[in-house]
Parts: C-alpha cells; structure tokens; sequence
C-alpha cells in the first residue's frame, strides 16, 4: 500500500491561496498511490476564528478535497472546521479514489491549553475508514496524548493509525516520542502528518510528518521542508506482529 504525506507551510486563513499551493506541490504528480494525508485543518492553519472558516460539507474545501482525491487517484485525509447548526468541529475527512465522501472524524480531545474548547466542540466517538481494505483508525493532533483513545482502536483491529496536526516545535519531541509509544503499544502502522513553517500565533512548526511501524521503529520522517513523502506499508506485517507477540490479548482493562 502506498501512503503519501504532504507537509507544508499554510497561509494563515486563506483557503484560495492554499489550495493552490497544495496543487503546486503535486503538480508533478499523475497519480498518488493509495492514500494521501494532508496536515490539521489543512486549509486555513489552527485558527479559532470559525465562524469565518467554517463550513459545511457541501462547501468549498470538500470540494478541493474530492477534486485531489478524483485528479489523483487517491483516497485523501484532510482536516476542517465542520459547521454544524450552531456548533463547529475540528474534522479529519475520508474521501475515496471517486471523490466521495466516506467518513468524519470529529476531533475527541480540544486543546485547552490553546482554548480550543471554547471554540470547537468535542466529537464523541472513534472512526474507522475502510481503505482498499485495510481498516485505518483516524485522530488529531492533541489527541495523541490520549493512549485510551488508540487502544479503542486496537481493539477494533485497526491496522493503519493516522493523526494530523499542528504541532508546534517547542513540544515536538514528545510528538516523536508519542507517535512512537502509540505504535508499539498498539502494534499498528502510526502516521503522523504535521505542517511547517509559522503561523499568526507566533508558533513555529518543524512538521516532523513521519511513520513507524508496528515494532515502534521509524520508516521515514522529515524535517522544516515543504515536500511529499511517499512511504509503502504492507498491512500484513500488523498480523504477524500481533501474532508473533499477543500483547493486546493480554489487556485486562480495555
């Protein structure tokens, strides 16, 4: 399975110009391989200003998104700020390779620290996306601090776990460190996708987008630059890791 992660530096709020600059990154690509995950709130940056950028899911960024997913021939994971009523969700988006809309995932665990409580609304449960077949649990940024969570999802089988963020660089060892405790404790492929450069907040993003496997040991990752990583799975190492050492059968409490 081929796996692509876009890492890239977002214009604070401005969808139009993102969207283009993303183009411009895969512009020399005719076709993407299985899955492409693109960072956090992928075309405006961590912003609380929702009521300006949120959106529906018949609105423009769906459609960038189910454009990306049908020009490339990709299944795509991309974040926005869902409007709902009144409410607004920090959201990571399933499209598939027909530009379809399959599954969202509504961000558990706002940062309070930054006050996104105060803005987004929690979501309430885990989502599963089927993609050619292999079952990929979906989660975001701050969520990684949240073992309970990815157990949940262990005990689904899920065998690709993906987190999209906006780390910043001040806390991005324990994004390393973390990305790779969820891998081993779970025994699945742990794909972090993270933006770079700086935002309106006077935070730096060093992105760090990378993969490990389900032994926790690093298969990529990279550093400051905008760039696509390309990366190949085989999800039937999760089988044979789970096999060879039972650990989640062990478990007493989940």
């Amino acid at each position: 399975m081929i796996i692509n992660l876009l890492q890239y530096a977002p214009a604070w709020e401005n969808k139009e110009i993102n969207s283009k600059k993303i183009l411009s990154l895969l512009e020399k690509k005719s076709s993407l391989g299985d899955v492409l995950i693109l960072p956090e709130l992928t075309l405006t940056g961590f912003s609380m200003n929702v009521t300006s950028i949120g959106e529906t899911l018949n609105e423009k960024s769906v459609d960038f998104f189910s454009y990306l997913a049908t020009k490339y021939k990709t299944n795509v994971l991309g974040g926005m700020v869902l409007k709902e009523g009144n409410k607004y969700f920090n959201a990571l988006l399933h499209i598939n390779k027909n530009g379809e809309l399959k599954e969202v995932y509504k961000k558990i665990h706002p940062f309070t620290l930054a006050e996104e409580d105060k803005y987004y609304t929690a979501g309430e449960r885990f989502i599963i996306a089927e993609i050619e077949n292999v079952r990929f649990g979906l989660s975001i940024c701050y969520d990684l601090r949240f073992p309970e969570l990815y157990r949940f999802y262990a005990k689904q089988n899920v065998q690709v776990m993906v987190n999209i963020a906006n780390w910043p660089v001040k806390r991005a060892e324990h994004w390393r460190v973390l990305l790779k405790a969820r891998a081993i404790e779970n025994q699945f492929f742990m794909i972090g996708v993270n933006r770079v450069g700086d935002d309106n907040l006077n935070l730096h993003y060093d992105g760090s987008s990378s993969v490990y496997d389900p032994k926790g040991e690093k298969m990529i990752e990279l550093l400051e630059t905008e760039a696509l990583l390309t990366v190949e799975i085989d999800p039937e190492v999760v089988r044979v890791t789970r096999e060879v050492l039972p650990f989640l059968k062990d478990m007493k409490l989940i």
